[in-house]
């Protein structure tokens, strides 16, 4: 951490818990970097007290806050103004408070898992026949990929374990932006869990939203079979631990192009960042290292 003074710009991370949150290591080396006057912080807010903790933290002169698991709903009916992501979503991330006593939330998810992969040489604008995108889950992170595809032109094909799940997620989101963006959803539609993996030869995106694979989770060994894959499939995955998951190896061992979670989770800070801090952060070699660094400890 940098030099703070009494003038210090103030930021942190709303959740419960959030002793396992990367954000702190992230935002406060990119301050010291930068040398700007500020600081990020854990905030653990007990249940029941998120709107609470929200006005002592504008009370306190704070700029405003990520927002984990579980109040990122309570994030967005708290906020007076929402981006359009956001409005869509019916969840809030980010939380920026205004001068005038407002609180603004934004949805910067997408954007992260966007950035990701431009990072990795994925346009989704020049995918083949612009997707279709296969998306596998239908919680939060999903609405959010989705969305973020969508607006990008790319036609979105969801799979969840729970078929109902994934049926209502394809609902939601369609009501939703025809309500808030005043126009028909571009495509969405569901493929059933068992199928998905013999119907790959359809995608020119897959996108793994859910947990599985990940380290210490139930379906950490989560690997499935990419054999009916096209050579031209581009296979993402949003979990970070570990940096390679069963999906990116299946993946890479047929030599598709790969796109690790790390990088949605750096990119997605950058749009706060830049709001409390009034500074423009980046991505680079050095920013990984730093974070790859604190993940192996």
């Amino acid at each position: 951490m940098g030099r703070i003074t009494g003038a210090a710009r103030l930021a942190g991370v709303i959740g419960r818990p959030v002793s396992h949150s990367l954000s702190p290591i992230l935002h406060n080396y990119w301050l010291a970097r930068l040398g700007v006057d500020g600081a990020y912080v854990p905030l653990p807010v007990a249940s029941g007290r998120f709107v609470d903790a929200v006005r002592g933290l504008q009370a306190a002169g704070f700029r405003g806050a990520n927002v984990t698991i579980p109040y990122k709903e309570e994030a967005y009916a708290l906020a007076d103004s929402l981006d359009p992501l956001a409005r869509v979503a019916g969840s809030v991330n980010t939380l920026i408070f205004r001068d005038d006593g407002g609180v603004h939330g934004a949805s910067t998810d997408g954007f992260g898992f966007l950035a990701s992969l431009e990072d990795a040489g994925v346009d989704v604008k020049t995918l083949p026949g612009k997707g279709p995108a296969l998306l596998l889950g239908a919680g939060g992170a999903a609405r959010s990929v989705a969305l973020a595809l969508l607006e990008r032109g790319v036609a979105v094909c969801v799979s969840n374990r729970t078929d109902e799940r994934a049926r209502a997620l394809v609902e939601e989101l369609g009501a939703a932006w025809s309500e808030h963006v005043g126009a028909a959803c571009p495509e969405l539609s569901v493929i059933p869990w068992d199928a998905w993996q013999s119907e790959l030869n359809g995608f020119s995106l897959l996108v793994n939203s859910t947990s599985l694979g990940m380290h210490g989770g139930p379906d950490e060994a989560f690997a499935p079979d990419l054999g009916a894959a096209g050579d031209d499939l581009a296979v993402s995955d949003i979990v970070y631990v570990p940096l390679e998951t069963g999906l990116l190896r299946a993946a890479r061992a047929r030599g598709l192009r790969t796109v690790g979670g790390l990088g949605m989770l750096l990119h997605q800070a950058r749009p706060g960042f830049r709001a409390w801090f009034g500074a423009e952060a980046t991505v680079d070699a050095a920013t990984v290292a730093h974070v790859m660094a604190a993940l192996k400890r």
